[in-house]
């Protein structure tokens, strides 16, 4: 049987804004070179390019029964993922600062509590039915991170631009099998792959934008593989691809550097459009 994946964390509606560069804090003007709105959210991105690859993926997310919800719902049905989705008490939405070199400042305009738990049964079901678990950052994920570790089943978290000490991430990483992050705010990327691999993770992996990204494995060895030359459209969502397409390698057996490449791969993809993933172009045009 084919190896499936559960996936829990944030979906958002965005607002995206590119710039020609990332405004200064002082009062000024500038003008947009180009916008547009789109689902976002970094668990969206990672159902979608695991859907895509033909993994059977559930996402789990929180939406509220409002307009921005509702886009995000039917457009994930009509890209083919499979989704339970929790009742929040609003739908996440960001304004998405950009530029064309990859900058980006995320505004946070709304985003959900976590839930009372009243369907907690049919989660650790869903979980428990899974290969794998990816935890994302949210208040969600973190309330689910004990019924997660109860399965036993491996679990991928995704810290982001994690500085090393932000106290919200620490239990993900405590309870991580693999560790993604990206080097935008680590002085030494290997030394903490290093750190979560002697922590007891399997895999401890960080992506380096064009420079490709580095991964330390269970026996400490550090590989590292180049990016895949694209014409970059929108950077939001690479990251989640690439973790997307690790994952799905590693599941068919693939070894650490033919799993890397596979996610630069995935990656390349995200990165050719102006959606989380291509495809959403011909739901969102």
């Amino acid at each position: 049987m084919t190896a499936s994946v559960f996936v829990a964390g944030p979906v958002s509606w965005n607002s995206i804004v590119v710039l020609d560069r990332l405004p200064e804090p002082v009062p000024h003007m500038q003008f947009a070179e180009a916008s547009w709105e789109t689902l976002g959210g970094t668990s969206a991105g990672k159902a979608l390019s695991l859907t895509a690859l033909g993994r059977p993926t559930l996402l789990y997310a929180l939406t509220a029964a409002d307009e921005p919800g509702d886009r995000i719902r039917a457009a994930m049905a009509e890209a083919g993922v499979r989704a339970l989705w929790g009742a929040g008490d609003a739908t996440e939405r960001h304004l998405n600062l950009m530029t064309r070199q990859g900058g980006r400042v995320s505004l946070y305009l709304a985003s959900p509590a976590a839930t009372d738990g009243t369907h907690d049964p049919d989660l650790h079901a869903a979980m428990s039915a899974a290969d794998v678990i990816v935890l994302d950052l949210a208040a969600e994920p973190l309330r689910l991170l004990p019924a997660a570790r109860d399965t036993a089943r491996p679990i991928w978290v995704d810290v982001h631009d994690y500085d090393g000490t932000a106290d919200f991430h620490r239990p993900f990483l405590a309870a991580a099998d693999a560790v993604f992050c990206n080097a935008d705010r680590l002085d030494d990327p290997v030394a903490f792959l290093r750190s979560r691999v002697e922590a007891g993770a399997s895999l401890a992996v960080c992506t380096l934008g064009a420079e490709g990204a580095v991964a330390v494995d269970a026996e400490g060895s550090v590989h590292r593989i180049s990016a895949v030359p694209v014409e970059v459209i929108d950077t939001n969502g690479a990251g989640d691809a690439f973790l997307a397409g690790v994952l799905d390698a590693r599941l068919e057996g693939a070894d650490v550097p033919a799993a890397l490449t596979a996610g630069a791969r995935s990656a390349a993809s995200a990165l050719g459009t102006r959606h989380l993933h291509p495809s959403l172009d011909r739901v969102l045009g």
